[in-house]
């Protein structure tokens, strides 16, 4: 199956948080040298891939307009989260790109909690549990 535009824009707003904790860690008084260089490196890959994505979204669009390929597919939900909020009331592509990147963005905070060695196994499930709504409701 191709990519659409909500997967594509949803792999950019992970890069640009990738990015922005690349660079917070680079300029980190505690990192060495080493430790600089390789963030930097990773930084310039992470920066390529963006680039790359961009490029991605405006030829999925350029065909969308077209008429080539559909903007949106049919969801084919297995099973029922009663905690999962719906997007119907979404009426703009900028408003759902903008919910999109604030899901991502509680993602990977909450990627970040369940991967704390400090964290009880109650709340790792918990958290857990946060995660597959979260995931569900992008």
């Amino acid at each position: 199956m191709a990519e659409t535009l909500g997967s594509l824009i949803d792999k950019l707003s992970i890069k640009n948080l990738r990015y922005w904790h690349l660079d917070e860690a680079s300029q980190a008084k505690e990192a060495s040298d080493p430790q600089k260089q390789e963030l930097m490196a990773k930084m310039e890959l992470v920066d390529r891939q963006r680039k790359e994505l961009l490029e991605e979204i405006d030829t999925f669009l350029t065909s969308a307009l077209a008429g080539e390929v559909r903007i949106r597919d049919e969801k084919v939900k297995l099973y029922k989260n009663l905690n999962v909020t719906s997007a119907k009331n979404i009426n703009h592509l900028g408003e759902a790109v903008s919910k999109l990147a604030m899901s991502n963005i509680k993602l990977w905070h909450l990627e970040d909690e369940v991967r704390r060695e400090d964290l009880p196994d109650i709340d790792v499930v918990k958290t857990k549990r946060k995660i597959d709504t979260n995931n569900q409701e992008r």
